[in-house]
C-alpha cells in the first residue's frame, strides 16, 4: 500500500514525522499540527516505554508509538477510546479508563499528557500520580493551553479548569519534583485565528444548551470537538495546516499554547 506524502512519517531530526510505509496516520487538527511540530522535537531521543494519559482518538500516539519500544495509552471517553483502539491497533495497547485505574504497577520511561492537565481540578495531585508511574531519569512531556487571561468560551465548553502561564507551569512541575523543566509557547500566528474560531463556535454551542452539561461531560466530549476524519477531510485539514506550521517556525516561542518537557531525577 502506498501512502500519501502528507500521511507518512518524515525524518525525526527535521522535527517532522518519521517515515512509515504501511499505515496511514490519523489526521491531526490544525492546532494539533502546530503542537506536534514543537512536541516532536521535545520528545526524548529514546522514548523507551511510553504511557500516554488521555490519548483522545490516538493521533499523537500513532506518531510517537513508532519510536517507542512499548506504548500504553489510556482514554476515559468511550467514543474516543473506540476510535483510538482502531487507530492504534497493532502498535499500542489502549485502556478505557483513567490513568489511576490502569491495571498493574508498571512504570515507564516517558509519560505524555497532551491537553489533559487543564481538565483536572487537582493538577498537583495529577502530576504526583504521573510521577509515581515514571522511572528515575524518565521524562514527562505535556501540553496545555496558555495564559489564564485568554480563558474564554472554548475553555468552558472543553471542561477546562484553567489555562497556564509559562512560569506557573514551570513552577508546578518543579514543585512536583521534576528537574530540567523546559516550557515553550507555540501556535503563532495561525493559533490566534484558530482560537478565535473555536471561541466563536463554542459561544454558539453554549447558547444552544451545552452550558447545561457538567464539567465531566464537557471534558469527555472535548476530544471529539472539531476532529477531522480520515479521507477527504483529513487530507484537506493536513493541506491547510502545512503553511500554518511553516509560519509558526518564523514566530518561535510565541502563541496560545504551551508545551513542556521535564525529567525525573535519577
Amino acid at each position: 500500500m502506498t501512502t500519501r506524502p502528507m500521511d507518512t512519517f518524515k525524518d525525526q531530526a527535521s522535527g517532522q514525522e518519521p517515515r512509515q510505509s504501511q499505515r496511514t496516520l490519523p489526521p491531526l487538527t490544525p492546532n494539533a499540527s502546530l503542537r506536534w511540530d514543537v512536541l516532536s522535537r521535545l520528545l526524548p531521543a529514546k522514548v523507551g516505554e511510553v504511557l500516554e494519559v488521555g490519548c483522545g482518538r490516538g493521533a499523537a500516539a500513532a506518531r510517537i508509538a513508532q519510536r517507542a519500544s512499548r506504548y500504553v495509552a489510556v482514554e476515559p471517553d468511550d467514543q474516543s477510546f473506540a476510535v483510538a483502539k482502531e487507530n492504534l491497533r497493532g502498535i499500542a495497547t489502549v485502556h478505557n479508563c483513567m490513568s489511576f485505574e490502569l491495571p498493574g504497577s508498571d512504570t515507564f520511561d516517558t509519560i505524555c499528557a497532551f491537553e489533559v492537565l487543564e481538565h483536572i481540578e487537582d493538577d498537583a495531585g495529577a502530576l504526583q500520580e504521573w510521577r509515581a508511574k515514571l522511572r528515575a531519569g524518565g521524562h514527562l512531556v505535556l501540553s496545555v493551553p496558555g495564559w489564564q487571561d485568554r480563558f474564554a468560551a472554548a475553555d468552558h465548553i472543553a471542561g477546562h479548569f484553567r489555562r497556564y502561564d509559562p512560569a506557573q507551569l514551570k513552577a508546578r512541575l518543579e514543585e512536583a519534583g521534576f528537574v530540567d523543566v523546559h516550557v515553550e509557547a507555540y501556535g503563532a500566528p495561525a493559533g490566534y485565528l484558530l482560537e478565535a474560531f473555536r471561541n466563536y463556535a463554542a459561544k454558539k454551542l453554549l447558547a444552544d444548551g451545552a452550558q447545561d452539561l457538567d464539567i465531566a461531560e464537557r471534558t469527555a466530549g472535548s476530544g471529539r470537538l472539531f476532529q477531522p476524519n480520515r479521507g477527504f477531510t483529513g487530507v484537506v485539514t493536513a493541506t491547510l495546516a502545512r503553511p500554518m506550521v511553516w509560519a509558526q517556525r518564523l514566530f518561535k516561542g510565541r502563541g496560545v499554547g504551551l508545551v513542556a518537557r521535564a525529567r525525573l531525577p535519577e
